[in-house]
């Protein structure tokens, strides 16, 4: 991992990574988490969530939480995304997870080119999460929690296979709405249910 914030601005500085996962599926929410590292107690193995196996995401999940100085969750509904749009939805679930932390950062580095609303410095970074320790440990602890959200809302709604795809736009899943209709975990405002059902009041 290439050299982080921390040694560009001091290591005393206190430093938030924020990211998010599920952006793209048509089903559940986005999540988002911000994690304040101990410089002095970095977990080995951080990097992004997405080429790391699940086994290896979750020691390292374990691990972040136990060593890291502070760690915010936030979440955003299909209902909150349906109402705005998922730019929107994720950018305000960002700001949300940074204002949960128990300290408050003095630089906030972002997962892409959006900076958030947040009333410290904020920087965004294109593939942040393959270069900057404490992104990669937020891109880490949202996607083990999305997971296993998922993973809790398939067994309140079997006929979609959540557990398997996590709500992303599979050949099953789409078999799955097709078959049966969207549920209220479904986002009305992607297609392919966009225009074809609506959300209940």
């Amino acid at each position: 991992m290439a050299a982080t914030a921390a040694a560009m601005t001091g290591s005393s500085a206190i430093i938030a990574g924020v990211d998010e996962v599920g952006r793209g599926p048509l089903a559940g929410p986005v999540v988002t988490a911000a994690v304040i590292l101990d410089p002095s107690d970095v977990p080995d193995g951080l990097a992004d969530s997405k080429t790391l196996s699940a086994a290896r995401r979750e020691a390292l999940f374990e691990s972040i939480v136990a060593r890291a100085r502070s760690v915010s969750l936030a979440s955003a509904s299909a209902a909150e995304i349906d109402s705005v749009n998922i730019r929107a939805a994720t950018l305000a679930c960002m700001a949300r997870s940074v204002r949960g932390l128990s300290l408050t950062p003095e630089l906030v580095l972002v997962d892409g080119r959006d900076v958030i609303a947040v009333p410290m410095r904020c920087r965004a970074i294109i593939r942040g999460d393959s270069s900057e320790a404490a992104i990669a440990a937020a891109s880490i602890v949202a996607k083990v929690v999305r997971d296993r959200m998922m993973a809790r809302l398939h067994r309140a709604f079997p006929a979609y296979g959540f557990a398997g795809h996590a709500g992303y736009g599979t050949a099953q899943h789409r078999a799955a709405i097709e078959a049966h209709g969207p549920c209220g975990l479904h986002r009305y405002s992607f297609a392919p249910i966009k225009g074809r059902w609506q959300r209940s009041p």
